[in-house]
């Protein structure tokens, strides 16, 4: 997982104008240490660079309107940014976890109470055979083997990064630094859940 995927997705036809054309030569994902340096703070490019922060970035961005909303004295709230969502308030809400392979249907349903519960699935942003969003920085490709993930935490920074990351790392790495429950779902229809989860599956 690297925001160094962006000039990987534009070659695929993911780009700013979404041609969805991709090119004849994909570009491959250029190693960390050759194109950023992080110091005392200042993160610097040393080369021409193209960064998707889409990884968390949409999970941050309902943090900063739920920060917003707090200090305007408001404390009950959800801010849904189509999958991305934080709740505050007393009430615990029932959130369906759509199914990546028919929308009309969901896997299971979570509460979700004071906290940020963020989606990512490979069908929602296709364009091609095998052409999606969800890029392995360690190859170059589109993720085949996790096809939905779903992650709860205190943050939406948080769960949005790392429902990306769980389409690449098993979930008890994660759980080594972060505090999290999760439902993925993967190709062959195998669905996974945390011991924990607040919620039921159906499959």
């Amino acid at each position: 997982m690297s925001p160094l995927v962006g000039r990987t997705l534009e070659t695929m036809g993911y780009d700013r104008g979404y041609s969805l054309r991709p090119q004849s030569q994909r570009a491959p994902v250029p190693r960390w240490e050759d194109s950023l340096a992080f110091d005392d703070g200042a993160l610097t490019a040393l080369r021409p660079l193209v960064l998707d922060v889409g990884a968390a970035g949409k999970g941050y961005l309902v943090d900063i309107v739920g920060r917003l909303l707090t200090a305007a004295g408001v404390d009950a709230f959800v801010v849904d940014a189509s999958g991305d969502i934080v709740h505050r308030g007393a009430s615990p809400i029932r959130v369906a976890l759509e199914h990546p392979l028919d929308t009309t249907k969901a896997i299971g349903v979570v509460n979700l109470a004071n906290g940020s519960l963020c989606a990512s699935a490979s069908n929602r942003r296709q364009w091609g055979d095998g052409l999606h969003h969800i890029i392995d920085a360690t190859t170059g490709l589109p993720t085949d083997r996790v096809i939905a993930t779903w992650a709860i935490a205190a943050t939406g920074l948080e769960a949005d990064g790392l429902a990306t990351a769980l389409f690449l790392a098993e979930p008890a790495r994660l759980a080594q630094t972060f505090d999290f429950d999760f439902v993925r779902m993967f190709a062959n229809g195998r669905v996974e859940r945390s011991t924990h989860l607040d919620g039921e599956l159906f499959v």
